[in-house]
């Protein structure tokens, strides 16, 4: 079973079109959401919550159509932290936690209590006095209280120092150790997706340039370090993203298109994503 199912999900505005994104997240896995701003990210979480209307397209989530009518029910079992979070000015996390106990019936105060002293938040200070970090901080002890079996989590890290966020990724591989929980996470912190996801999407100007698994994206790429006679022996068919300099050329290489003859260096996700980006735009 797939947690979530997207097919060919079309949404318009004056200036931007997301579009034909197709991809789905199998039960109990983590998917790393990862584009630059403006490239489609927020939108696809917004469209998978039915939070905005499509153009076309269709959405499934936990074996649900987010059309029907039963998907109300079903927003019960999902955990969300938006980009913009937000609560009433005046409340204090104590008073997130009384409302939250009146809104979800599976609402389990003492994981929340437990989360707002791990995180260090204030249970008495307004709103309107939280940084970013803070705001983060208490959107997910909010979507981790109420049993959600998903997690959609929009730029959840971000804000937050390094300690903190390697603290909030363990919670959230431990979340999925649980093989019907799984979890979409948005992000522009490349390092943090590459330490928690099993699968990886990839959304670039409103357009889906890839959806696969991490290991197999780690395995499959790679770098080549060359100077600029020894680039004209590649196989062009497995170019997929070149870096010119002064020194000689990089480049992002697919190993099943035929650059086993050359010497590679192991590369990054970050890497990956940033020359093939780069190699898109050149077309």
């Amino acid at each position: 079973m797939n947690a979530i199912e997207i097919n060919s999900l079309c949404k318009s505005y004056k200036d931007f079109e997301l579009k034909d994104i197709t991809f789905s997240l199998p039960q109990g896995s983590i998917i790393g959401l990862v584009g630059e701003n403006g490239a489609g990210k927020s939108t696809t979480i917004k469209l998978i919550m039915d939070a905005i209307e499509r153009d076309s397209g269709t959405v499934t989530v936990l074996g649900t159509d987010n059309k029907s009518p039963q998907f109300k029910s079903v927003k019960e079992d999902i955990g969300v932290v938006l980009d913009e979070a937000y609560y009433p000015e005046v409340l204090t996390a104590k008073n997130v936690g009384a409302v939250m106990k009146n809104t979800y019936k599976n609402w389990n105060a003492e994981q929340y209590d437990a989360l707002i002293k791990l995180f260090n938040l204030p249970t008495d200070k307004q709103f309107k006095d939280f940084s970013r970090g803070m705001t983060m901080k208490l959107a997910i002890a909010v979507a981790l209280s109420h049993a959600p079996k998903l997690l959609i989590l929009d730029e959840a890290t971000s804000g937050l120092d390094p300690m903190i966020r390697d603290e909030i990724l363990d919670i959230f591989n431990d979340f999925t150790r649980d093989e019907t929980h799984s979890i979409l996470l948005s992000s522009h912190i490349v390092s943090d997706l590459e330490k928690i996801c099993d699968y990886i999407a990839f959304i670039h100007k409103g357009r889906l340039l890839f959806c696969e698994e991490k290991d197999v994206l780690l395995n499959e790429y790679a770098i080549l370090k060359l100077t600029k006679a020894e680039f004209e022996a590649v196989p062009q068919r497995a170019v997929k993203g070149v870096k010119k300099s002064d020194y000689g050329v990089e480049v992002l290489v697919q190993k099943s298109a035929g650059s086993k003859a050359f010497k590679a260096e192991h590369t990054t996700l970050e890497e990956i994503i940033l020359f093939l980006a780069k190699g898109d735009d050149a077309k």
